[in-house]
C-alpha cells in the first residue's frame, strides 16, 4: 500500500460508514471498458457532485493491495455479472491533482512533482524495474510492465485543477497536457501498461481549437452525460428514499435541489445539498455556500452582447438557446456569451437541455446564487426588482390590485428592451421575475392543466406555509376582468380539489399601446 499506488480502501470504507447512496453501478460501466478501445473514461461534473466519492469507490474496487469484497457485498455492483472481473485485481495509481497543488512549493513544480513522486513509489514497490535516472512516468510504467507483467488502472481526481488554479499559465498547462498524452496517447505503450483509466473533474478535457487535447478518451459531461447520466448526481428515486427515511418533505427537496435534466434521466439532484439537508434536517443554500458568489458574478458580468439579456430571461424562468461547441473547456478563453453560459453549465449554475440546446437555472438554491450575483455594478435595476418582489407578493396576497398593477409596470419599464414585452411568453417571464421571492414559498407551474384548458401560471404553496395558492391568467388589450371570467368559464381551478386552503384568482391585462397593466384579484 502506498500514497499514490494502491492506496487501499479506507477512503471508500469511511464513505459507506455514513448515509450512503449506492452508485456502484458506475463500476460495472468501467469494467465493461477494460482492455477495450473504450478503456479511457473522463466523467466531468460540478463541484460537490460526488466526483471524489466515485474516484475513491473505483480505487477501492480495483486496488489489489486490499480485500474490498465485504465493502461491496449488498451493493448494486455485487449483483452484476462483472463483479469479479476487476475486484482487487489491479495496481491502482490514484492521483488527486489538488493535493499536488496544495503541497507544492510552487504551482509551476506540480507536473514534475507528479512524475517524480509516483516514479519513486514505483521504484520502492518494484525494485530493479525503474532506473534511477528515469524521469518520465509513462516510460517508468512501461518498464514495470515489461519486468513484472503488471498492468495499471489509473484514476485521476480533479484532473482539471491546473486549468482552474493556474488560469493564465499556458506553459504549465501544456506541460501537464503532455504528461497526460504520454500516459494515454494510445499505441503499444498505453495498450501494454493501462487496463483502464478514469478521470474526473469539473471541466471537460481541454480543447485546442476544435480538437480535444486527449482524443482517445470517451467523455461524459454536463452537456452530454449519455449512459452515465444517473451517476451525475442523485436520481429522483434515490432522493425520495432519503426523504422517506429521514422525515423530509420531498416536494421541498425537489424545489430546492432538483432541476438537472438529461434525455435518459429527467430529474437529477445536487448530492451535497441533498445530504446537507438530510444531516441538518432543514432545507437551505448548501452547495453555493461552499464558494463565494463572486466567481459567478465575475462570469455573468462579462461584456458580451446578449449575456445580461440571457441572465434576466433565465431569472424569469425562461430557457435560453446556447451554442456549446465553441467553448474551449477552460476558464479564460471566452469569445462570446455562449462560451460563458457553457462554462456555467459545467459549473452546475445552469442546467442544459441537449435536445432543445437551451440552458436554464435549475432550482431555488442556484437561483439564490444568481440573485446574490446580480448586486451592484450594471445589475442595479434587476437587484431592485428582486428586492421589491417581496412587496409585490404581499400586495397580491392582501388583494391590493392597484399596487400589483403599479409593480408590474415597473417590471415592464426596467426590462422592455430585454424582454420585447409584446408577446405572451415575455409577459409571463416578466411576471416570473416580478414574483421572484415567491419561489421560496411556491412551486410555480406554467401552463397549469385545469378544467377545459391550461391556466397561464399556477403558484402552489408548500406544505409548511400558510400562504394562499395563486392562479394567474394573462390577457392582452382586453380587461383584467376578462381573465377572471376565463378562469371561471374554463374551470381552471377545477383540478385543485386536493388543495386545502385559500386560493386567489389573479387576472392581469397588458395594453400594448399604452403599456399599462390592470389587475383584478378574486379570493376563492
Amino acid at each position: 500500500m502506498g500514497i499514490y499506488i494502491n492506496p487501499g480502501n479506507e477512503g471508500f470504507r469511511i464513505i459507506t460508514n455514513d448515509i450512503y447512496v449506492d452508485k456502484t453501478g458506475l463500476i460495472d460501466y468501467v469494467n465493461s471498458t477494460i482492455d477495450t478501445p473504450r478503456r479511457l473514461t473522463c466523467f466531468s461534473r460540478p463541484r460537490r457532485f460526488g466526483k471524489s466519492f466515485a474516484a475513491k469507490m473505483l480505487s477501492a474496487y480495483y486496488d489489489k493491495s486490499c480485500d474490498s469484497r465485504a465493502l461491496f457485498e449488498g451493493l448494486e455492483i455485487a449483483g452484476k455479472a462483472s463483479f469479479e472481473k476487476g475486484l482487487n485485481r489491479y495496481d491502482v495509481i490514484y492521483l488527486d491533482i489538488t493535493r499536488f497543488i496544495s503541497v507544492a512549493s510552487s504551482i509551476k513544480n506540480v507536473v514534475r512533482s507528479i512524475q517524480s513522486e509516483v516514479i519513486e513509489e514505483l521504484r520502492c514497490l518494484y525494485p530493479g524495474a525503474v532506473g534511477e535516472d528515469e524521469t518520465i512516468l509513462a516510460d517508468a510504467l512501461l518498464h514495470v510492465t515489461e519486468k513484472t507483467g503488471e498492468r495499471f488502472v489509473i484514476i485521476i481526481d480533479e484532473w482539471d485543477a491546473l486549468f482552474r488554479e493556474a488560469k493564465g499559465d499556458e506553459a504549465l498547462q501544456k506541460e501537464y497536457v503532455q504528461l497526460l498524452r504520454g500516459l494515454f496517447k494510445g499505441g503499444p505503450s498505453t495498450d501494454r501498461t493501462i487496463a483502464a483509466a478514469y478521470m474526473t473533474g469539473i471541466l471537460p478535457i481541454k480543447k485546442y481549437g476544435t480538437q480535444s487535447a486527449l482524443t482517445d478518451f470517451r467523455e461524459f459531461t454536463m452537456t452530454k452525460p449519455a449512459r452515465l447520466a444517473e451517476y451525475v448526481g442523485f436520481t429522483e428515486q434515490e432522493v425520495k428514499k432519503l426523504c422517506e427515511d429521514h422525515g423530509l418533505e420531498f416536494e421541498q427537496m425537489s424545489a430546492w435541489y432538483d432541476g438537472y435534466s438529461f434525455s435518459s434521466v429527467q430529474h437529477v439532484y445536487s448530492p451535497n445539498s441533498v445530504m446537507s439537508a438530510v444531516y441538518n434536517g432543514e432545507f437551505g443554500n448548501y452547495w453555493t455556500q461552499s464558494e463565494t458568489y463572486e466567481s459567478l458574478k465575475g462570469y455573468i458580468s462579462m461584456n458580451f452582447d446578449g449575456l445580461k439579456d440571457s441572465v434576466i430571461a433565465m431569472l424569469g424562468g425562461e430557457a435560453v438557446t446556447v451554442a456549446i461547441r465553441t467553448f474551449q473547456n477552460d476558464v479564460t478563453s471566452f469569445k462570446s456569451k455562449d462560451d460563458v453560459l457553457t462554462l456555467l453549465i459545467h459549473l452546475g449554475y445552469l442546467s442544459y437541455d441537449e435536445k432543445k440546446q437551451k440552458a436554464f437555472i435549475p432550482n431555488q438554491e442556484v437561483a439564490d446564487a444568481f440573485a446574490d450575483a446580480v448586486k451592484g455594478d450594471k445589475w442595479e435595476d434587476v437587484e431592485t426588482l428582486i428586492r421589491e418582489s417581496e412587496d409585490l407578493l404581499e400586495a397580491t396576497i392582501r388583494g391590493d390590485s392597484d399596487a400589483v398593477a403599479v409593480a408590474l409596470e415597473k417590471v415592464h419599464e426596467l426590462n422592455s428592451s430585454v424582454l420585447q414585452y409584446n408577446n405572451e411568453a415575455s409577459l409571463s417571464s416578466a411576471i416570473m421575475i416580478a414574483y421572484y421571492t415567491a419561489r421560496r414559498f411556491y412551486k410555480i407551474v406554467p401552463e397549469f392543466p385545469g378544467g377545459k384548458g391550461f391556466a397561464d401560471l399556477m403558484f402552489l404553496p408548500g406544505k409548511d406555509t400558510d400562504k394562499p395558492a395563486l392562479l394567474i391568467e394573462l390577457k392582452y388589450n382586453q380587461e383584467a376582468d376578462a381573465a377572471i371570467r376565463q378562469i371561471h368559464e374554463k374551470r381552471y381551478d377545477g383540478d385543485l380539489k386536493k388543495y386545502f386552503g385559500n386560493l386567489l384568482l389573479v387576472g392581469i391585462n397588458y395594453d400594448r399601446k399604452t403599456k399599462k397593466h390592470s389587475c383584478v384579484i378574486e379570493r376563492v
